[in-house]
Formats: structure tokens, sequence, C-alpha cells
């Protein structure tokens, strides 16, 4: 062989062998780091463990997220102590591609590991059974799939199927039974009719029902546990996340709609573009920019009995949420176009999400079961309409509580972290605003220590 060709296959040699041991280097500093990685969630699961948490306004929260540097501190109530977990969200974020963007919330950190029982729909039978733990034992999506994401972006509005069980759905409708003399009808001859007589959607002359405190109701009744619920349910906090953003809130107070044989429906309103003046509504508005979609007022319903094809009750016109016009005359009555107007057949313990600003009503009731469900209204974190969510503490013999006053007191009565999280006024997330994240952990977006005392040098106030 040539000397030059020998020289050659040494260097080819030479290189084989140093490439191999940069391979081999390489899969030994992977393994180290994996090693090294799975040492650091066993220590922050560790560390939330060893802490019973209460960093913000009387929340046991699991950890506090320094959005300018990634630090986080864990509090617990015999003092604090700066616990690094930065790691955090790559974890989850980690687990969440690995799993498919699905997983069992049964092995999620705990904010109160202390309570280890978790919620299974298989315990309905007996009782309704909950934790203020994170520990959900069933499998849920992590985020609002693209499925999801297509059908409310054309629709303005999807159902989500079975997300109460056929238990917990008898046990609200039992709580509502208790209640029925509590039940305010909507008169004829009064301004709280909702649609104007001789329409389609003026039925027969009854007047819709309403059943208001559904969030203050004896909290050991298994039907006052199902209606909060809906503040945080695993399967659809994605969803809300998809829609409003992490932080989202409640934003009017939560009641029964119920309608008997023959009672009006609800003549068509809302609309980004509202549907009768033709005026841009903001308070109501859907957007979607680069893959984001908004509602600035998303409608929740929790439906309490079923709804098939031609008995009536909600319904949508698909698609509205992006007219940039009015409704022709007579439309918003159900007198014209009809076959526009839609009413999705449900079934007891699905769920129908619409924004606000998709037009929707509510047609006559047609059947002998009188029709429920419970409706409720969330919004960003930084959105409002409503405005029970302070005032309601004025007689409250607690100045600091009465200072601090939010929703009825009733409404927090064995609420989980992440449903008391749920019910905080608008404020930005970056301003110590409580979080509910993808696995149903609590975490709070906090500014810099610095900042924070720069704004009680400046303005005497704890927040800008």
């Amino acid at each position: 062989m040539p000397s030059s060709h020998r020289q050659r296959s040494g260097i080819l040699n030479q290189l084989s062998c140093r490439t191999s041991s940069i391979v081999a280097i390489t899969f030994i500093i992977l393994m180290n780091h994996r090693i090294l990685l799975d040492t650091s969630v066993q220590a922050t699961k560790t560390a939330f463990q060893i802490s019973s948490t209460r960093t913000y306004a009387h929340l046991p929260i699991a950890a506090i997220r320094n959005t300018n540097k990634g630090v986080g501190r864990v509090s617990s109530l015999s003092g604090t102590a700066d616990t690094t977990v930065s790691r955090i969200s790559s974890i989850l974020s980690s687990n969440y591609h690995l799993n498919h963007r699905t997983r069992s919330f049964s092995t999620v950190l705990e904010a109160e590991p202390t309570i280890t029982t978790s919620e299974s729909e298989s315990d309905m039978s007996s009782s309704i059974n909950r934790s203020s733990t994170s520990s959900w034992s069933k499998t849920y999506p992590l985020e609002m799939t693209e499925d999801e994401r297509y059908l409310f972006d054309l629709n303005g509005y999807i159902i989500i199927r079975g997300v109460f069980t056929p238990e917990e759905v008898k046990a609200a409708n039992e709580s509502i039974d208790k209640r029925q003399n509590e039940m305010i009808e909507r008169i004829e001859g009064t301004s709280l009719r909702n649609a104007v007589k001789g329409t389609a959607f003026y039925g027969s002359g009854a007047g819709r029902k309403d059943l208001g405190k559904v969030l203050e109701w004896d909290y050991e009744e298994d039907g006052s546990k199902v209606l909060k619920r809906m503040l945080a349910h695993p399967r659809l906090v994605p969803l809300y996340h998809g829609i409003l953003g992490q932080g989202y809130r409640l934003d009017h107070l939560p009641f029964i709609i119920a309608q008997d044989k023959g009672a009006e429906g609800f003549q068509l309103h809302g609309g980004t573009i509202d549907c009768v003046s033709g005026n841009y509504n903001p308070y109501l508005a859907y957007t979607c920019h680069n893959n984001f979609i908004r509602s600035n007022l998303l409608g929740v319903s929790l439906v309490l009995t079923d709804h098939d094809p031609g008995f009536g009750g909600f319904c949508v016109v698909p698609g509205s949420h992006k007219s940039n016009f009015k409704m022709p005359s007579g439309m918003v009555d159900g007198d014209k176009y009809q076959e526009y107007i839609i009413q999705p057949a449900t079934k007891a313990g699905d769920v129908v999400l619409f924004s606000e600003g998709t037009v929707h009503g509510a047609m006559a009731w047609t059947q002998e079961t009188q029709r429920r469900i419970c409706l409720y209204r969330f919004s960003p974190a930084t959105n409002v309409y409503g405005r029970s969510y302070f005032g309601n503490h004025e007689d409250d013999d607690n100045e600091e509580q009465k200072s601090t006053s939010g929703w009825p007191k009733a409404m927090y009565e064995g609420l989980t972290d992440a449903e008391r999280a749920v019910l905080e006024p608008p404020y930005a997330n970056r301003l110590d605003r409580p979080e509910i994240m993808p696995d149903g952990t609590v975490i709070v977006s906090s500014r810099s220590n610095q900042k924070k005392q720069h704004d009680k040098d400046l303005f005497g106030t704890k927040y800008f």
C-alpha cells in the first residue's frame, strides 16, 4: 500500500476512534443529565411535599414563579425557604409532550400533599368525593386539542360530551329539587321577559324560571360540590385556557335556568358585532390571531336534562362570532331564516362552551320534563363585565375582610386551590395572580422583589 494511502487510512481510523469516543462520551453525559433531571424532579417534588404553603391572599399555593429570572420561592407557614423551581415549567412541558398531550393527573405534584385522596368518578355511587389537592385520577387532555380549536373557531361554540356522570347530574338535580319554590319566574307583562309576545321564541306564555346562589348552597350537599367543580374541572381547564388564557376568572354569578313546557325562550342576542345594533361589542368580542384564540366573555352551560332535537332550549347561529353585520329584521325573534338557527342536541352531563361573541338564544321548551341548565360566564384574567366580585362584605365585622371584599363568602366553602384561583378579581397575571397549570397545580406569577419594593416605596401600596 502506498505511503499516502497508509497515512489516509491512519487518519480515518483516528477520526473513527475519536468519533466513537465522542458518541460514547455524549451518551454518558446524556445519561448523567437524565439522572440529574430525574433527581431534580424528585427534589422538587420533595420540596413540595415538605412544605405546607400559604403564599398569597390566604390561598395555599404550591410555588411562586418569578417571571424575570425563573427562580421560584416555596413558602411555609413557619417561615420561608428559597428553592429553585425554574425547571417546573419545562418538566411539565416535557412530561406533557412525552405523553402525547394526555397523562394521568394522579401523578402530578400536589399543592397540599398531606391530603392524598384523589377525585375518582367510581366513588360517585356513594358520594361526590373531592380533594383540595391537584391530584386527579382520570386522564384528560392537558391542552385544547386541534379538533376542539378548529370546531370552536369555526362555529363559535363547542359541546364537550359526558363531562359529568349520571350520578353527578342526579346529585345536582336533587339539590335543585329542594329549592323549586325559590325559583323566580319571569312573569308575563314585565320587562323581565326575554322574547317578544307572538314570536317564535315566546312559547305559550309561561315564563322562564331562574334559581340563583348555586355556589352558596350547603357544601355538604353533593349537588353543591358538583356545581363548584365547573370552576376548574380537569376536562374543562384546557378549554378555558385555550379560549381565555391562563389566569381565567369567573365573571358572573352562576345560576340555574329552568323551563317548563311551553315556557318562553330568549330572543337572539350577543355578537362581536351586536346582532341588533350592528355596533362592535368589545365586552363580548371573539378574536383569533396567529392561532391564538380569545373570547372576552365565555358562556359555559352544564346541561342537566336531555335536549333532543326539537325539544327547544339553547340555540345558536354558528359562525356568527365572525359576522360583520347586524341581523336581518325578524331573525332575532326566530321568525325569519330559521334554517340558520340551530338547536344543538345535548345530553345531561354535557357541557356547552360558547363565545358571547356568538349570537345565541333559547327556543321555547316543548317537553313535559322541566328543562335545566346551570349557566356560568368566564373571562380572561384582565377582562371584566360583571361586578359581583367585590362589594359583598360591607356588613362584615372583620375590617380586613371588608377591605378585601369579594364574592359572597359562602362561595369559598370547600373550594380547592384551583377553584379558589378562579374567583380572583381582574388583574394581570404577573401581579401575583394564582394560575392553574395544565396539570392542575396552582402557581403564582410574580415580579422581582426589587420591583415590588419600588412600587411600595413609590405609591405606598402593595401594587401599582
